[in-house]
Formats: structure tokens, sequence, C-alpha cells
């Protein structure tokens, strides 16, 4: 677009000293070379949309096989993993899902020798044939010598690639022994950590217990705690307040009964005194008597 857009705008400069017919074919040369170029990008497209839909239809058989595994894995092995008493059973089915592996891993890679080695004896017996014939003076036609060697180069290519295969083999055998070991501590760690957890359940369970023990005591007290609260709910909606005249009143006469409480404490307190000064002058009294 930037091309044909600097060209239109370079051609614009002599539009002024043109002719209509040519700035029609000027015009028409422009579009012509812009079709071209939108069918080249059409063309561009549609094969990289071809290229896309092969790769999203090889990630989805291989996602396919991945989901089909993962299936296989979590209900053979998580399934059993995550029962409460299955723990020594799952160790046993991972233990052996791992071995099938190795054993299917290892049937593959003797599968992949066995064809290398037939490979490898084909390749020498064609070449002792090819040795044969040359000792002999024998001569081979040309098509037929480029066939042999295009067909002893895609050998070799096969051989290359089985070879790398096997040695992925190899690789992918290690690591997944080197699994395996890990998976076996792993297990070991994870009996030894149940036997901790059934300890600290069986606490656990005893605590709760308790706990019960102690929620049913607090709801006791929780349900006499509210029939005193009705109690005191209803004692306080059938209460009233007096008149503010009755308060009056009877403020003023606890007002004077206090007063009156006091005049009589002072008529108390000055009895009590004329009371002792009698006591002493009748015990005076008395004293005098019995000395006449």
């Amino acid at each position: 677009r930037g091309r044909y857009k600097s060209k239109l705008h370079g051609a614009t400069d002599y539009f002024v000293g043109l002719i209509v017919e040519q700035k029609c074919e000027l015009a028409e040369r422009e579009l012509t070379e812009m079709k071209n170029e939108i069918q080249r990008m059409k063309e561009d497209s549609k094969q990289t949309l071809q290229n896309l839909e092969a790769v999203i239809e090889e990630a989805d058989v291989w996602w396919a096989d991945i989901k089909k595994a993962i299936s296989d894995f979590e209900k053979d092995i998580i399934s059993t993993t995550s029962s409460k008493k299955g723990s020594i059973i799952a160790s046993e089915k991972l233990l052996r899902y791992m071995e099938k592996k190795n054993r299917q891993r290892d049937l593959l890679r003797e599968k992949l020798c066995l064809k290398n080695y037939l490979l490898k004896c084909y390749k020498k017996k064609l070449q002792q044939q090819l040795r044969q014939k040359e000792q002999i003076g024998e001569t081979f036609h040309e098509v037929r010598l480029q066939q042999m060697q295009v067909r002893n180069a895609q050998y070799q290519e096969k051989i290359a690639e089985k070879n790398e295969e096997l040695l992925q083999l190899k690789i992918t055998s290690g690591k997944t022994i080197q699994v395996l070991n890990f998976y076996r501590r792993k297990l070991q760690d994870a009996m030894e950590t149940s036997t901790s957890l059934m300890k600290d359940i069986s606490q656990r369970k005893e605590l709760l217990e308790k706990i019960e023990r102690e929620a049913a005591l607090v709801e006791e007290q929780r349900a006499e705690a509210e029939s005193v609260n009705r109690q005191l709910q209803k004692q306080l909606s059938d209460y009233s307040i007096p008149p503010v005249l009755s308060y009056v009143q009877k403020k003023t006469a606890v007002t004077d009964l206090e007063n009156r409480l006091k005049a009589w404490e002072r008529k108390v307190a000055v009895a009590e005194m004329s009371l002792q000064s009698y006591c002493r002058a009748w015990n005076q009294v008395k004293m005098s008597g019995n000395q006449h």
C-alpha cells in the first residue's frame, strides 16, 4: 500500500502536464498493478491458512493423544491415589504403570535396533552385490545406478533417523528411571506423612469431641440466658413510665421524708444523750444509796 501510495503521490506531480488519455492510462496501470498485488496477497493468505489448518490438525491429534494418556493415567493412578485407603495399592499401580511404559520403550528400542540391523545387513548385501558386479566387469546402467544411489541415500537417512530415535529412547529410559526413583522416594515420604497425619487426626478427633461437649454446655447456658432475656424483655415491655406530676409529688415526698428522718435522727441523738445523763445520775443515786 505504501509503495502504491508513493507512486500515486509521485505521479500527481505530473498530472498537471498530462492529457486525459494519459491520466486514464496511468490510473489503469496503477489499478492493474494493485489488482495483481491483491491477488498475490490472496494466494499467500490462502497458502498460510492451509499451513495453519495443517498445524492445527496436527496439534489436535497430538492433544488427543496427550488427553488420552492423561485420562489413562488419572483413571489408573490418580483415582486410586486420591482414595483414603489405597495409598499402597496406588503406589503399586504407579510402579506397574511406569514399568509397563519402560517395557514398551524397551520393546520399541529393540524393534528399532532389529530394523536398524536388518537395514545395515541389506546395505551390506547391496554393497557386496555392487562389488561383485564391479569385479566381473558388469556395468550398471546410469539410471539404475542413480536409483541405487538414491535408495542407498534413503536407507542412510532412515538409519540416521532410527539411530536418533534409539538415542532419544535411551535418554527417555534414563529419565524414566530417575522419575521412578523420585516417585519411590516420594511414596516413602508420603507414607511417613500419612502415619503422622493419622496421629494428628486422632488428636484432632479427641479435641473435636471436647469442643462438642463444651459447645453443648455453652448451648445450655445460651438457652438459660435466652430464657432470662425473655423474662427481662417481658418485664421491660410491661414497664410503664409514671406521669411527671406523680414523679414530682413522690420526689417531694421523698425529700420531706429525708428531712423528717434527719430531724428524727437529731431527736434520737438528743434523747440518747439525755438517756446517758439520766443513766449516770441514776448510777450516782444508786451508789449513794448503797453507801447510806
